[in-house]
């Protein structure tokens, strides 16, 4: 049989099923990468402006940092890449990763492999059409951006070179995770080392540009893709060094697929424990289920406020920055526009990043709940004394709990560290505790949405939880100023927020309605639960 036997027929199935998947990628992508650019036009307007903007960045190494490089130049096209370039790559890179483990070990997962392997297909033939789908869009996404850039008015070659940065960073990771699909004892540990590599990659490529240490940035896949600086340098060799390292990286993927079984990674199964006595009630089973997932997020969340943090010791500077945007920027989060409010003007708008991001969490618990029911393993819990509904309370109260301690762990770390940078501990700690802690209300109001939506239409739970989370960043006072809405709108559950560490007055009002709220389209959900058929 030919080495690549069914490959063609592999990959038609594999684009059908991205179809629906693939084009919310691509159009997160050219969407944020033109939001740039327009961002930039109005808030940069002039050399001179761009030009003061380039100074206050150039002067904080950990602002700098975020961007990539050893220094930015006042160019509108340069500016653009700075600012999103990291944003672009990573989801490109998401993207690409999680194509390669949903059409190789999740397919060998559910036995879908196993089945066409009976066939005239080959052992590399999964890996191979998988490999297709991910390099497909990380080339769309690439092309579509540069195609986008140059639309605006920025410069061909450096747009060229953006897209080709853009390509590259999916075919990395999506590289690694075809290593990761054969190490990995099934599809969700694959998925962990690809995502632990890409934020690895990250941090590294973060330090080495924040401390100028380049042996951390060089020996960073993300640093690789930086380094080709488009609009500036446009570094075309060092995309022949991806390619490259590409090229091994494919061959480790296909020799280790070559010595593994079906259904089986390299790395061996664990010994479970002969006794469990703490799986007995239905608290204790979601727990030992999620504890993963939340320790995951708990280092990457402790990871990212510290990061935080020292970009927050940029603040000092921001007097020398154009007051109208800013002060605009600012008032939209609760400041009064004078320069004694940017400290508390920081910490407001980086709690409520964190606070979108962090309701990603239970959105991803929602959709466990739904993989739990079609897998079969719900139904067997609830053949125990343990009901559906005492099974749902069981993965809520985690999963509440679970949110609830990651706002409290982001204020934690984000206070004592901005306070420990800034030598004024203990001064903002308890403040942005307190803030962090107020915001935890409408992410459970998020999760309560997802999970009354999981209750009554469970088919289509998972893209409504995911809906319900992208109206609320995109409508939200984050994304707002990028699409020029400043103070974001009242259609999501952050907006009614008070700002208190500006000094707006503590609302239990809005927090006691936002936990009713949750409350009763949870006992909702419940009452769904009980009443419609189980595991379909």
């Amino acid at each position: 049989m030919n080495v690549l036997a069914g490959t063609r027929r592999l990959a038609r199935l594999a684009f059908r099923r991205e179809r629906t998947i693939a084009p919310w990628w691509l159009l997160a992508v050219v969407g944020l990468g033109l939001a740039m650019v327009s961002y930039i036009d109005r808030n940069m307007p002039t050399p001179s402006v761009l030009a003061t903007y380039a100074e206050t960045i150039n002067d904080n190494a950990f602002f700098r940092a975020l961007g990539g490089g050893d220094s930015v130049i006042a160019d509108r096209g340069f500016m653009t890449a700075w600012r999103s370039g990291g944003f672009l790559y990573l989801l490109t890179a998401i993207a690409a990763l999680l194509a390669v483990v949903r059409y190789t070990r999740a397919d060998e997962d559910m036995g879908r492999t196993e089945l066409l392997r009976s066939g005239l297909v080959s052992r590399f033939a999964a890996l191979t059409s998988a490999l297709l789908v991910a390099a497909t869009v990380s080339l769309v996404a690439g092309a579509l951006t540069a195609v986008a850039q140059i639309g605006v008015g920025l410069a061909p070659v450096g747009s060229v070179a953006y897209g080709a940065a853009i390509t590259a960073a999916g075919l990395v990771f999506g590289s690694i995770a075809a290593v990761a699909a054969q190490i990995g004892r099934n599809a969700r540990t694959a998925r962990a080392i690809t995502l632990f590599a890409l934020a690895i990659a990250y941090l590294l490529r973060y330090a080495g540009d924040a401390s100028g240490q380049a042996w951390m940035t060089y020996i960073s896949p993300m640093g690789w893709i930086h380094a080709v600086q488009p609009y500036r340098y446009d570094r075309w060799w060092m995309l022949a060094v991806i390619a490259g390292i590409v090229a091994v990286l494919l061959a480790i993927a296909y020799l280790l697929s070559n010595r593994r079984d079906l259904g089986e990674g390299l790395l061996p199964e664990r010994r479970g424990r002969a006794t469990a006595p703490h799986l007995r009630g239905p608290a204790g089973l979601s727990w030992r289920l999620h504890r993963g997932l939340f320790t995951k997020w708990a280092i990457g969340t402790g990871v990212f406020a510290i990061g935080a943090a020292g970009v927050g010791t940029i603040v000092p500077d921001i007097d020398a920055l154009p007051p109208d945007s800013f002060g605009l920027l600012q008032q939209g989060f609760g400041g009064d526009g004078s320069a004694g409010d940017y400290v508390n003007f920081f910490l407001w708008a980086g709690i409520l990043l964190f606070a979108h991001v962090i309701s990603i969490y239970p959105v991803l618990m929602i959709a466990r709940l739904r993989a739990e029911e079609r897998s079969g393993r719900a139904e067997l819990a609830a053949g125990t004394p343990m009901t559906r509904v005492r099974w749902a309370a069981g993965q809520l109260y985690v999963t509440a709990l679970g949110t609830a301690a990651l706002f409290a762990l982001t204020g934690l770390v984000l206070g004592f560290c901005y306070g420990l940078f800034t030598a004024e501990l203990p001064g903002p700690l308890g403040r942005v505790i307190v803030a962090a802690l107020s915001c935890v209300p409408a992410a459970w109001l998020i999760a309560a949405v997802g999970f009354l939506a999981y209750a009554l239409t469970p088919r289509y739970a998972v893209p409504i939880s995911w809906a319900v989370w992208a109206w609320t960043a995109v409508l939200g006072k984050i994304a707002g100023p990028l699409y020029n809405v400043w103070g974001g709108t009242p259609l999501e559950p952050f907006h009614y927020l008070p700002n208190t560490l500006a000094g707006e007055p503590f609302s239990p009002s809005t927090i006691l309605t936002t936990v009713v709220l949750a409350a009763v389209l949870v006992c909702a959900g419940l009452t769904a639960l009980r009443h419609r058929d189980f595991g379909r």
